[in-house]
């Protein structure tokens, strides 16, 4: 069996969440992070056809709070999350593909409200594991 050659990422890299409309995140990749997280306010969850489902608003791009767009997934799970100021917080999950250099695989992300962190994006090791690899020295490797 031939394994599929692992993708060399920076510590920071463009991805696109297709299914959720948003392109063009700019996504710290976190491998003290187990799980993804994406920065969502305004979550309601609601069940449709015996689905539960998420809709949320994101502020997509770095800095500016003034574009929005309104995102609907499917829940996987709901959360208890520690951040890394120890800081622990119930959170939905849902899971999407992520693209990144040409190739795209699902990931699980929580939503939480990150208008305060420099990215609206976090990639977690779970999300990469098999993947990539970081060269935490370099930063947009693969999606300059």
């Amino acid at each position: 069996m031939q394994s599929k050659r692992l993708i060399e990422f920076g510590w920071r890299e463009w991805v696109n969440l297709p299914e959720l409309g948003l392109e063009g995140i700019k996504a710290k990749v976190d491998t003290g992070a187990r799980t993804s997280a994406l920065h969502a306010f305004k979550v309601c969850e609601f069940e449709k056809a015996g689905r539960r489902q998420v809709e949320f608003l994101v502020h997509p791009n770095q800095r500016d709070n003034d574009t929005v767009v309104t995102c609907l997934a499917d829940v996987i799970d709901r959360r208890v999350v520690r951040d890394s100021g120890g800081h622990s917080e119930p959170r939905w999950v849902i899971r999407t593909p992520v693209q990144v250099a040409g190739r795209s695989w699902p990931i699980e992300i929580t939503l939480t409200e990150r208008d305060n962190m420099l990215f609206r994006m976090l990639l977690g090791r779970t999300a990469i594991k098999g993947i990539a690899i970081v060269d935490p020295g370099r930063s947009f490797l693969v999606s300059g």
